[in-house]
C-alpha cells in the first residue's frame, strides 16, 4: 500500500494529528476522548497499563470528571491507542490509513457523516424510522453513517473504491437505498471483509427482502434493518436531523 516505511509513518502521523485536532477542538472533549477509544477497540484497562496511569484516570476524563487533559497527555494517549492496534496486528490503523484521499466521493454516496459520539444502534434506528430484522449485540454503537445509491455502487465501484463507502471508521451504519431485494448490497459487504455496525435497507418493504441477505447479516454478525414504503427525500431529512 505504500512505497515507504517513511510514507507510512507519515500517514500515521498525520492522523495522530487529526485525532488529537479535534479531542482539543471538540465542544465536548471527553465524549471524543471516550469515542476515540471506542473506534480503537481498547479497553480502559490496557490504555492506562500502556500510558502509566490507574484505570480511574481515564474513566474521569472520559466522563468529564477531570479537566480536558492538555496537549502533552493527548498526544500520549492517541500513541498509545495507536500503538495497542500495531501490537494487536493494526486492523484499525489499516481502516484509517487505507484509502486513497487524491480521489473525490463517488457520486454512489448520496450523503456522508461522522458522529462526535457514539450511539446506540436501537436508538439509531427508532429515530430514523428503521426496523431490526437482524437484532445487534445490546451494547453496539455506531459512529456516523454513509447513505448510498445501492446500484451506482455495486455498478460503478471498483473494490478498492468500495471501503470509500465507511467513511472515518467501520464502526458506523451503511444506508442502502434504490435496492429491490437486499441480496446485492449485503454481497458486497461480505466481499469486501470490512463489518459495518448497522446496515440499513431504505424504501424495501419486508415480503420483497431476500433470505440470502438475511442470511448474510446473521452469519457475519451485522445488524440488519428495513425502512419500508419510505421516500428518499423525507428520509434524508430525518438522518440528517439526528
Amino acid at each position: 500500500m505504500y512505497k515507504t516505511d517513511d510514507e507510512l509513518e507519515l500517514k500515521k502521523e498525520s492522523l495522530a494529528k487529526d485525532i488529537i485536532g479535534e479531542i482539543a477542538m471538540a465542544a465536548d472533549p471527553s465524549k471524543t476522548i471516550k469515542k476515540w477509544r471506542d473506534l480503537f477497540r481498547v479497553s480502559q484497562k490496557d490504555l492506562s497499563g500502556k500510558l502509566g496511569v490507574t484505570s480511574s484516570v481515564i474513566s474521569d476524563y472520559e466522563s468529564g470528571r477531570r479537566r480536558s487533559p492538555g496537549i502533552l497527555f493527548l498526544k500520549k494517549y492517541v500513541e498509545s491507542l495507536i500503538r495497542l492496534d500495531e501490537e494487536r496486528g493494526g486492523e484499525v490503523l489499516l481502516e484509517f490509513l487505507d484509502t486513497d484521499e487524491s480521489k473525490p466521493l463517488s457520486a454512489a454516496i448520496l450523503d456522508i457523516r461522522e458522529f462526535s459520539d457514539g450511539m446506540d444502534v436501537g436508538d439509531f434506528c427508532r429515530r430514523i424510522g428503521a426496523k431490526l430484522v437482524v437484532h445487534a449485540d445490546k451494547d453496539a454503537k455506531i459512529y456516523g453513517y454513509t447513505l448510498i445509491d445501492s446500484v451506482k455502487a455495486i455498478t460503478e465501484l471498483s473494490f478498492p473504491e468500495l471501503k470509500k463507502l465507511y467513511g472515518v471508521t467501520t464502526q458506523r451504519a451503511l444506508i442502502f437505498t434504490n435496492i429491490t431485494s437486499g441480496k446485492g448490497p449485503m454481497i458486497a459487504i461480505k466481499v469486501t471483509n470490512l463489518r459495518p455496525a448497522l446496515i440499513v435497507l431504505h424504501n424495501l418493504p419486508m415480503s420483497e427482502l431476500s433470505d440470502v441477505a438475511k442470511n448474510i447479516a446473521r452469519v457475519e454478525g451485522i445488524p440488519l434493518s428495513l425502512c419500508e414504503n419510505d421516500d428518499l427525500e423525507s428520509f434524508m431529512e430525518r438522518i440528517r436531523s439526528v
